[in-house]
């Protein structure tokens, strides 16, 4: 194919024409059949409307680059193509981005807010209204609007977009957002009408725990919009809200809540309320409330309906309910179309999962999760909730008028509308299933913000979970606009309370308490999206608070430069903590907490060094040598054991570089040592996990990582699939194997922390990583698992889609690989050769690894023998059981037996009967194995 650019990109917008800035970077990808094809230059057309003018840029700079044209206008308009040059001379034109200033000039915004000037409940739902005229000749009406709640507009009775939950979470004290919105073609000459339904959302939510909940922001929604109305002649007009419009508490929607749910009785809409000449002589006339801080644009996605699911089975609940069951954990709501009886009321209860036939609710703790919709009886009536949303996969429905058709009903999932750039396949249905597990986690906690669950009395943007989880994140989604936005409100709440606080917005005033982890996404995350996204812009925009962050921690530090007692998170959820008690990890969390001061102190130096902060680099890569130093002489013995001898220690010391070289492989060999004393379960939490196989991998013990990934007994991450898990818990055993819900308090079915594993699937197994920011250079480095037949991955880099896949076949293993253009790479083969290439598509064949001649097993076989190979442990456990189902349960269940032991030396009062189904069942796979 001829070489050509792919479309624009403004900002962190796909396929958007909305600039919320002056000066909006813009990105673009080339594609092109020549061979190693990179930009030498690039030439950018900018015209608006009157003029154009060209610029060009010498170089391969394709992503991100700078605006160079005059700043835009507010409410500007425009078109920008870009050619590129390569070998082969100049392409032809982009196609046209349109180009749209979404902004406001300073001093533009004057919309007041309003809202109930008499409440009669907490959070009281409301619909307000406006009638205006417009003259002849309108050429242009933009609608800007925001809450203090959330709310959704008409125009003369028409919806003025698709997205819902407007204007979503941000800290309301410190950042308002507003959206910007062309309602032209809803207008007409003469008289016309706003219309705008409010309800609290998350402005007026109780939040706490354990009885303590209470509102934090405010009692009652308000909202504050404004419409600019220009015209052919030059004449502008602005539309604000303020003490002319009108109010009714009278509407349908007579109950809201994120944790309540939604009531909404038909009966009571008004018809005809948003539209010109409504009689609202019986409304009210606005109250006036006090506004926050001045609304800026949206620079993150938009929320909206992004897919719809129909009901896969209708079931009968043990109470004879009717129950849904959509065949996916999600997050949404239910639409349904129903007739009937004017004041029929229809109940939509949620859950994630069932327990004893009926919906498992009590995860939910205080949250009802229940929607009602009360008929008009007026036909077929369609109604979906507007001010809510539930995490489930099973929906209860009672008051169903008539026989119930399940095609009435469907799930509509909703969720920031970001654009999926990661893949992932195996030949493992299991693993397969993980990984859209991960998908779906991802999807249902990215709304508007990065939460911790979309289901319980919570859903809050816990620091620490994102901080695991950014870069499975900016693989499987372009999330960079959204974790953008997000970490400029991390930075006002630290700014405010002088830390980092453990969730963002941070409603349990948790940030003057310092905790490792959580508070280090002030470093860790802005680095993670220059390295996935090349985003320089989010480290210099975050650096103050990345710098701000590490001198907070050193202070605490002292001269022993290490971070010692105090709160700490460590290593949250350790499968051995106690459902009551989900901080008693096995790693020491002082320990824990120094490892991360080194880890945010170094990458605040590295930034420094990216930003030209040169003196600031120096400064703190001497400091991060003094806290590395400090760590391995409290933790460290001589001989490289950790004091903490945890999986999370030595993984932690592993992959933050804390050790290296011979120190390194000694640590590798223990954590190997403790991964198979464990039986391949996991033994970590969400500061462990995502480090685990890495520092398996890193030290040569492949083998050993991919038993861990395949693994199906609790605790593992294949555990929840066998249980029929659609996304990724919270705990690792969340449901029991008898079915039941896990008895701790804290218990959710969608999680996505512990599914930080996925970077490792496309890095390590697949093969695809980043070798410069941004995926300019690319490391390809498959390395096949010997469970696996065959992986691929692909991933929609900055510069252009990248494939890396390989297969066994016989004893070689086929690898194949594309670099899009204006790219490079390294590859590291599994054979140990290393090389670079340029873009394009490339194939390999390496011999595969040679599988160790089968020895014959017997029960005098030491028992590492026996945990290191699948067949013969999954023959054992099997005897044991069926023979004696106690014994098989502790033998799964051991952690503490000396590896060069023979089989039954770690058991005491064997049975003669199970000793000799064991001996049987190592015969028949010795036979088998030709041993």
């Amino acid at each position: 194919m001829p070489t050509a650019v792919d479309s624009v990109r403004l900002e962190y917008r796909h396929g958007s024409p909305h600039a919320p800035l002056a000066r909006p970077r813009l990105s673009w990808a080339t594609r092109s059949d020549v061979p190693g094809w990179r930009q030498l230059a690039a030439e950018l057309s900018w015209d608006d409307g009157s003029t154009t003018t060209n610029y060009q840029l010498d170089g391969d700079a394709s992503v991100l680059v700078e605006w160079p044209f005059a700043p835009l206008r507010p409410r500007q308009r425009g078109t920008i193509r870009v050619r590129v040059q390569g070998v082969d001379g100049w392409s032809p034109w982009s196609a046209g981005r349109e180009v749209r200033a979404t902004f406001l000039a300073d001093g533009e915004w004057t919309a007041r807010f309003v809202g109930l000037p008499d409440p009669q409940h907490h959070a009281q739902p409301a619909l307000l209204r406006h009638e205006f005229d417009v003259a002849a000749g309108l050429v242009r009406a933009t609608f800007y609007a925001t809450a203090q709640g959330v709310y959704a507009a008409e125009v003369n009775g028409a919806p003025v977009d698709d997205q819902v939950l407007k204007p979503g979470w941000t800290p309301y004290q410190f950042r308002l957002v507003h959206e910007t919105t062309d309602v032209t073609d809803l207008l007409a000459t003469g008289r016309n009408a706003v219309g705008v339904a409010l309800a609290g959302g998350w402005f007026t939510e109780s939040y706490g725990f354990q009885g303590l909940a209470k509102p934090f922001y405010g009692t009652q929604p308000a909202f504050a919009g404004q419409l600019l109305l220009e015209y052919a002649d030059g004449r502008t007009e602005w539309v604000a809200s303020g003490p002319a419009w009108r109010v009714s508490e009278d509407g349908p929607w007579t109950a809201s809540g994120l944790y309540l749910g939604e009531d909404f009785d038909a009966r009571r809409a008004p018809a005809g309320w948003s539209r010109p000449g409504f009689d609202d002589g019986a409304w009210a006339p606005v109250a006036v409330r006090e506004g926050g801080p001045v609304p800026g644009p949206r620079t993150g996605p938009d929320v909206r309906v992004t897919q719809r699911v129909p009901v896969v089975e209708v079931l009968t609940s043990a109470s004879g309910r009717t129950l849904l069951d959509f065949g996916q954990n999600l997050v949404g709501r239910l639409r349904i179309r129903v007739s009937g009886p004017g004041g029929t009321v229809v109940t939509l209860r949620h859950a994630e999962v069932l327990e004893d036939g009926e919906l498992g609710v009590r995860p939910l703790r205080v949250a009802k999760a229940t929607d009602t919709y009360t008929l008009a009886g007026t036909g077929v009536e369609e109604w979906a909730p507007s001010f809510t949303f539930h995490g489930f996969r099973y929906a209860e429905v009672t008051g169903w008028p008539g026989g119930f058709d399940p095609g009435a009903v469907t799930a509509e999932v909703i969720g920031s509308d970001m654009v999926r750039t990661g893949w992932f396949e195996c030949s493992d249905p299991l693993v397969n299933r993980l990984h859209e597990n991960v998908v779906w986690g991802m999807r249902g906690n990215f709304l508007y913000l990065p939460t911790d669950c979309p289901q319980r009395d919570e859903r809050l943007g816990w620091t620490g979970d994102i901080q695991v989880f950014s870069p499975t994140a900016s693989y499987l989604y372009d999330c960079d606009g959204f974790l953008a936005s997000w970490l400029v409100d991390l930075a006002l709440e630290q700014e405010a309370a002088g830390g980092v606080p453990f969730i963002v917005p941070d409603v349990l005033d948790s940030g003057k308490v310092p905790a490792a982890a959580w508070g280090d996404a002030a470093t860790i995350l802005p680095w993670v999206l220059y390295e996935r996204f090349g985003d320089v812009g989010v480290l210099r925009t975050q650096y103050p608070s990345a710098k701000a962050w590490v001198e907070q921690l050193l202070a605490i530090a002292g001269d022993r430069h290490l971070w010692e007692g105090g709160f700490q998170f460590g290593d949250w959820v350790d499968p051995d903590a106690p459902p009551d008690h989900p901080a008693k990890a096995k790693a020491d969390p002082d320990l824990v907490a120094s490892a991360y001061l080194y880890r945010s102190t170094s990458l605040l130096a590295r930034t420094a060094s990216v930003l030209g902060e040169d003196a600031d680099a120096a400064h703190y890569t001497g400091v991060a040598e003094k806290v590395r130093r400090a760590w391995l002489e409290e933790y460290v013995t001589p001989a490289g054991r950790i004091l903490s001898d945890a999986q999370t220690s030595y993984a932690l010391a592993i992959e933050f570089d804390l050790v290296t070289g011979a120190l390194a492989q000694r640590m590798g060999e223990r954590l190997a040592w403790l991964v198979r004393r464990d039986g391949y379960r996991i033994s970590t939490g969400f500061v462990g996990t995502p480090l685990v196989t890495d520092a398996l991998t890193r030290t040569g013990h492949l083998r050993q990582a991919g038993r861990m990934l395949t693994q199906t007994e609790c605790p593992s991450w294949l555990y929840p699939i066998t249980m029929g898990a659609t996304t990724i818990w919270e705990r690792w055993d969340s449901m029991l194997e008898d079915g039941s819900i896990n008895p701790g308090e804290m218990t959710s079915f969608n999680h996505y922390a512990l599914g930080a594993v996925a970077d490792w699937l496309h890095r390590v197994v697949a093969g695809l990583a980043p070798a410069a920011p941004g995926y300019h250079r690319l490391e390809i480095a498959p390395r096949p698992l010997p469970a696996l037949d065959w992986a691929a991955t692909r991933h929609l880099t900055p510069y252009g889609e990248a494939r890396v896949a390989w297969r066994r076949d016989g004893g070689q293993v086929l690898i194949s690989a594309h670099v899009p253009a204006n790219a490079g790479a390294h590859v590291s083969l599994p054979d140990g050769r290393s090389f670079d290439v340029v873009s394009g598509d490339h194939e390999w064949t390496v011999a595969a690894e040679a599988e160790p001649a089968p020895s014959p097993l017997t029960t005098s076989t030491p028992l590492s023998a026996i945990m290191d190979d699948p067949g013969a442990y999954r023959a054992v456990v099997d005897a044991f059981s069926r023979i004696d189902p106690a014994v098989g349960k502790d033998f799964t269940r051991r952690t503490a037996w000396v590896p060069n032991q023979p089989l039954f030396g770690s058991f005491s009062l064997i049975s003669p009967a199970v000793v000799e189904a064991v001996e049987n069942s190592l015969a028949e796979l010795n036979a088998r194995r030709g041993a």
